[in-house]
């Protein structure tokens, strides 16, 4: 893992250039390094006029597009999981496995995207691990059995895994100086296509006939509308690599992510923000059904709790930005955290919407996260090996959560002990956060 995560990436691409390539500073005519490599200078696009600002207008479109495709795959089969099962003849524990597998996929494939990127570049990637969603969706419900869902899903999850990690760079690539805005315009798609496949799932499936193999099937319509803004930038893509675009500069060690303390920082924060939201996700209708509240109720809070991250997304990563230390935001959302899960202990029926407003606020940990990862790397090649790490890694230590508070739950007979562990994993979340929002740069870690 960690010689895959080391290894220098050498270019970004081409399909993921800047609007206005770097140009090398001018040399004196006769003074030629030993060390120099020769450069090729990229075919140089518009600095401004139509050409530029049409796209930049594709650009913004496919991110859009496929942050809103990172999650319907999954989140529309949460909603039809009985009628899978029972289509399919699937086990409980094979089922299980279905709701569990995903982080687990988010962090073996994450893993591979520096070196795809680095073959072909952030944008093929990303327009390829488009394609793969929408093959995958559209395969698994009628690949015939377990066996072929489960194949369906591994490519439709290994396309998200890789978007994940790589749309970050492209935000920093095409974008440097307004990663906030353009972090908070993706996590807030992303906020909404999870919340859009959650609630309309289930209805589309009743309109198109009942059928679940078709209620998921069109989901991959999305996927297929977000390959051809991508399709568009590589065929606009300027010849040629950016010099300097991935490589140290001269007489610069190659940057170990693994001997990074802020890169830690960041895996973990990752990880245990992951952590706390799929175990709301998983469980909070629960604990709510458990204290009185109806199954329809639980659902509408759960609800009202993604659809938190829809706006909040959008702000938070344009306040962080702007910030020097992050910190004072990770203590926020913990506080908010810790007051959710305190309310859900002491009355969860009678605070609901409270305690489903508070944890709202606290899985907004997620847009922040991403939004440091953007900025605690002084380059986009930096960045790709940041953002494979620290959601790779992540996504490894959220696995247990979500179990672990299934199994107390099992165990106990009731939600003291399983809050009692949200609780406990808040406060290393709070502590590594604030580590990771210091105003330091991978770079100056060497």
């Amino acid at each position: 893992m960690a010689s895959m995560a080391d290894e220098d990436l050498a270019t970004l691409g081409p399909a993921a250039e800047p609007l206005t390539p770097a140009v090398p500073p001018a040399r004196d005519a006769g003074a030629v390094r030993p060390d120099a490599v020769p450069e090729r200078v990229p075919e140089r696009v518009p600095e401004s006029g139509p050409a530029a600002r049409w796209l930049t207008g594709i650009v913004i479109a496919g991110l859009v597009l496929a942050a809103l495709n990172l999650r319907p795959a999954i989140t529309s089969l949460g909603a039809l999981l009985k009628e899978v099962r029972d289509g399919l003849g699937m086990s409980g524990t094979v089922a299980g496995l279905l709701t569990s597998v995903p982080a687990l996929c988010f962090a073996v494939f994450g893993f591979a995207a520096p070196r795809l990127a680095r073959r072909w570049g952030p944008g093929a990637i990303v327009c390829a691990g488009m394609a793969a969603i929408a093959v995958g969706v559209v395969v698994r419900p009628f690949a015939g059995g377990t066996p072929g869902f489960l194949a369906g899903s591994a490519l439709t999850l290994a396309g998200i895994a890789v978007s994940n990690v790589l749309l970050p760079v492209v935000i920093k690539t095409w974008f440097p100086d307004r990663v906030g805005s353009m972090t908070g315009l993706y996590s807030m798609a992303l906020a909404l296509g999870t919340s859009l496949a959650a609630a309309l799932t289930v209805p589309m499936t009743s309109a198109l006939g009942g059928s679940w193999r078709t209620g998921l099937a069109v989901w991959a319509l999305l996927a297929a509308l977000a390959v051809l803004p991508w399709l568009a930038v590589l065929r606009r893509r300027p010849a040629g690599v950016a010099p300097g675009s991935g490589r140290p500069g001269a007489g610069e060690p190659p940057l170990r992510i693994t001997s990074s303390p802020t890169a830690w920082a960041l895996a973990v924060f990752f990880g245990l923000q992951a952590t706390a939201a799929y175990i709301t996700m998983g469980w909070m209708p629960q604990i709510f059904r458990d204290a009185g509240v109806s199954a329809g109720t639980a659902g509408v809070l759960l609800a009202v709790t993604m659809a938190m991250g829809v706006p909040l997304s959008f702000v938070l990563p344009r306040l962080a930005s702007r910030m020097r230390h992050q910190g004072p935001l990770v203590v926020a959302l913990g506080v908010c955290g810790l007051a959710g899960y305190t309310g859900l202990w002491l009355a969860p029926a009678a605070g609901a919407w409270g305690w489903a407003l508070l944890m709202g606020i606290s899985n907004c940990a997620f847009p922040l996260a991403l939004t440091m990862i953007g900025m605690r790397s002084a380059t986009p090649a930096g960045v790709v090996k940041l953002s494979a790490f620290a959601q790779s890694v992540g996504y490894l230590i959220s696995i247990p959560g979500p179990l672990l508070v299934g199994t107390l739950y099992q165990h106990s007979g009731g939600w003291g002990l399983p809050i009692a562990l949200m609780v406990g994993l808040m406060v290393p979340q709070i502590a590594v956060g604030v580590l990771a929002g210091r105003n330091r740069r991978i770079e100056d870690e060497r």
